[in-house]
């Protein structure tokens, strides 16, 4: 197989994973699955903890964040550690969604996710997944679901009842954006829906956690096939990688570690987000169970590295002007060094030299990012993880454009580049 053809086949290997990860439990049982295959073992949260020296091993929060992590066989000197998100902007669906119109329509009640595009929902093919709890022998069970057609849209007003729409519309959450679902006579079926595709009874599912997905596929184009545009790019563009950089690589002397936050796009202040003790605990475990004292683990994390990895704001074709004067990163460029001088991104002067030679020695190109000085920019993992696991970080991602659209288009060489350099990292 040619450059060309590991390209390609990178390419159409994560639109194969974005489009069976709807929500982030399906990411997170998506990447559960691949590890299954390659020897992880699962261990749970509530149960006691028994390592092997070169052991692989996966721990599920919440069903929607995981840490996979490998052992060395030689004595451990640190964490290697790839930290990306599983959640999108979307729109999540209410408790009691049903909601009739003039006797005429059913439309679902829906709320925000996350700071999304909201006119890229509108006029496009939409359905319905997540998951629902459900009784099943007496017992609480939770299954992801998936309304595998489509199933819904958000209309836009005519142009004739909105004559101002081209000059600039703010659209309002709550009557702008309800999706319709059918006419009069689908009234009540919502939840029986739900409840066929999950394979249960309507009276068995006790709740869900349910949002809107986008049903058009990802897709390769540009004159060259050089563009990748899907939903969900930010941030399972990452997840992929650092998956596959995982599954191949394994360090002499370093815990290699992928962790899978949630709730990224809301603030990550949650039990599965990266503000929460999750990455903390994991840590500590594996010293417990390894024999290792508190004195070790400090001294571990001392020598130890993290890479952020969250996708990055490319220059805009159409608006180049938006992009800093001299850090401007492009589609296909390779991986996206982000700084800010807040700290909303924790790269330094160190982990920033350690990530160029990362990629010195992958082979793969890299360049900068920082905001436009007087433009405020968002915020990922890197900084709210830190404050947890104090360890040298640098935030990283792959240049994209359109973020947070429901249809988002990055580079298809940059997908190679970005396993590349994970996978050199996780051997070091």
């Amino acid at each position: 197989m040619d450059k060309h053809e590991n390209r390609m086949d990178a390419v159409y290997q994560m639109l194969k994973f974005i489009e069976e990860s709807p929500t982030c439990f399906h990411a997170v049982e998506n990447v559960q699955e691949q590890l299954k295959k390659e020897g992880y073992l699962p261990i749970n949260e509530n149960e006691e903890w028994k390592l092997s020296t070169g052991g692989k091993y996966y721990v599920n929060r919440n069903g929607s964040a995981l840490i996979a992590f490998r052992l060395p066989e030689k004595e451990i000197k640190g964490f290697h550690m790839v930290a990306s998100h599983s959640d999108s902007p979307c729109f999540k669906i209410k408790e009691i969604p049903e909601m009739a119109v003039e006797e005429q329509y059913v439309k679902l009640n829906v709320e925000p996710y996350g700071g999304m595009i909201m006119s890229t929902w509108m006029d496009r093919p939409l359905s319905v997944a997540g998951r629902v709890v459900v009784t099943e022998n007496g017992s609480l069970v939770s299954r992801t679901v998936t309304v595998d057609r489509d199933l819904l849209i958000i209309p836009n007003m005519a142009i004739h009842m909105n004559r101002d729409i081209n000059k600039g519309m703010e659209y309002n959450a709550q009557t702008d954006m309800l999706p319709l679902y059918g006419g009069i006579d689908s009234r009540n079926s919502f939840l029986s829906l739900i409840a066929g595709a999950a394979g249960v009874k309507a009276e068995d599912v006790l709740s869900s956690d349910l949002f809107l997905y986008n049903r058009e596929a990802g897709r390769i184009l540009g004159a060259e096939g050089e563009f990748v545009s899907a939903p969900r790019l930010d941030d399972l563009e990452c997840v992929y990688a650092s998956m596959r950089a995982m599954l191949a690589s394994k360090s002499e002397e370093n815990v290699n570690l992928m962790i899978v936050f949630d709730n990224e796009e809301v603030g990550s202040m949650t039990r599965q987000g990266a503000a929460s003790t999750f990455l903390q605990d994991t840590l500590l475990r594996i010293c417990e169970s390894l024999s290792l004292t508190k004195s070790g683990y400090c001294r571990m994390l001392a020598d130890s590295f993290m890479i952020s990895a969250d996708n990055a704001h490319g220059v805009h074709p159409n608006h180049p002007e938006k992009a800093d004067p001299t850090n401007r990163p492009y589609l296909n460029g390779g991986i996206v060094i982000k700084y800010h001088g807040s700290q909303k991104y924790t790269t330094d002067a160190v982990s920033a030299a350690v990530m160029k030679d990362i990629c010195k020695r992958a082979e793969v190109p890299f360049q900068t990012y920082a905001n436009r000085s007087d433009i405020a920019g968002g915020s990922t993992l890197g900084n709210i993880s830190a404050a947890q696991v104090p360890v040298s970080t640098v935030d990283i991602g792959l240049a994209q454009l359109a973020m947070h659209s429901a249809y988002e288009t990055a580079g298809s060489l940059d997908v190679e580049a970005m396993i590349k350099a994970l996978s050199c990292f996780y051997s070091m």
